[in-house]
C-alpha cells in the first residue's frame, strides 16, 4: 500500500502508516517519503520490526550516512549505526547514555551538520503503563516564522560558534565527572562557524539555527549579549506551539530533518528501567 501521512496539529510532525520499513520501498512510495520529510520535518512510523541492515537499507535511501565521533558508542557490526542505551555491560555503557539531554541539533558542531537522523527503538523503559525518556522535536522554522521582519533581518546578519566540547562542558557542570572527549575525539571536531539563520536546502524556508547543547557564541558581540540573545533564542526557539513531544513506543522509528529543527530527549528513567534504540545519521551540506 502508498504510505499514508498525516500530519499533526501544529506546525511539526506527521504519522505514517501502511508502509513496512522492513521491505523495500518502491520509488514512488519513497518520493512520497522524501516529500512528507521535507514538509513536516519528523516523521513517525509505529509497530516496525527491522534488523540493523534493514535499518541501514532504509536510511541510505535518503542520503550517505556519517560515522559518529563518538566510537565507543557504535554498532559492533556496524559503524554506521549509533547505539543511544543507557544499559551496562561489564560496567560499561552498550550506548551513549545522555544523548540529548540538552536542546540540540544534531552534529550542528560539524563544518557540515546532518541533514537528518533516523532512531529505532528496540527497548523503552516504562513506568505505570507509561513510557519514559520521552523526545520532543521543535520546529525553529516556526519560530523564525513568528520573529517580527525586523528581527528576522537583524538576526540573518549574524554568525555562531558551535562545539561538541560545549555539551560535555555542561555536563561537567551538571555533576557528570565521566563526561569527556576522548583525546583522538577531539582533533576530529574543531570550533566551527554557522549562521544563525539557515537556509533550509530544498524547500529554501528560513530557520533559527542555533542551540543550547552546541552553540558556544555569537561573533563580534560581547560575551554578555551574546550570552543574552542565545538564551532568548533558545527559549523562543522551544516554545510549546512549536513543539511536539513523542512518546515512545518499541517498534517506533522516528526520523527528523536536522535543518529546521532541534530537540530534547527527557531523562527520566534509570536502571533497572533499560533503554535501547539504534541511530543513523544522514550527512549534510555547509549551512547558508
Amino acid at each position: 500500500m502508498t504510505p499514508q501521512v498525516k500530519p499533526f496539529n501544529g506546525p511539526i510532525g506527521a504519522s505514517v502508516s501502511s508502509v513496512d520499513l522492513s521491505e523495500v520501498l518502491s520509488v514512488q512510495d519513497h518520493q512520497s517519503l522524501v516529500d512528507a520529510w521535507n514538509q513536516h520535518s519528523v516523521l513517525i512510523f509505529r509497530d516496525q520490526t527491522i534488523t540493523p541492515e534493514q535499518l541501514l537499507r532504509f536510511s541510505r535511501r535518503f542520503g550517505g550516512l556519517e560515522v559518529h565521533v563518538l566510537d565507543q558508542y557504535l554498532h559492533h557490526e556496524h559503524k554506521e549505526i549509533l547505539v543511544v542505551s543507557n544499559i551496562l555491560e561489564k560496567g560499561r555503557n552498550v550506548g551513549i547514555p545522555d544523548a540529548g539531554r540538552y536542546w540540540h541539533t544534531d552534529l550542528s558542531y560539524l563544518a557540515e551538520p546532518s541533514r537528518g537522523s533516523i532512531l529505532y527503538a528496540i527497548e523503552i523503559p516504562e513506568e505505570n503503563g507509561q513510557s519514559l525518556g520521552n523526545t520532543i522535536w521543535a520546529s525553529t522554522a516556526a519560530a523564525f516564522d513568528a520573529l517580527p521582519k525586523a528581527r528576522q533581518h537583524e538576526l540573518s546578519t549574524l554568525k555562531a560558534a558551535f562545539s561538541l566540547g560545549n555539551r560535555f562542558g555542561k555536563l561537567v557542570e551538571d555533576g557528570n565527572n565521566d563526561a569527556s572527549l576522548q583525546e583522538h575525539q577531539k582533533g576530529l571536531v574543531p570550533e566551527v562557524i554557522h549562521p544563525v539563520i539557515r537556509t533550509h536546502p530544498v524547500t529554501g524556508r528560513k530557520s533559527i539555527y542555533v542551540n543550547e547543547g552546541h552553540t558556544i557564541r555569537i561573533l563580534d558581540m560581547p560575551e554578555d549579549e551574546s550570552r543574552e540573545l542565545l538564551q532568548e533564542l533558545w527559549v523562543h526557539c522551544t516554545r510549546e506551539e512549536f513543539s511536539y513531544r513523542h512518546k515512545w513506543r518499541v517498534g517506533d522509528l522516528v526520523m527528523w530533518d536536522n535543518v529546521p529543527t532541534q530537540h530534547l530527549a527527557i531523562c527520566d528513567y534509570a536502571l533497572p528501567q533499560r533503554r535501547l534504540l539504534h541511530r543513523t545519521t544522514l550527512t549534510g551540506d555547509q549551512p547558508f
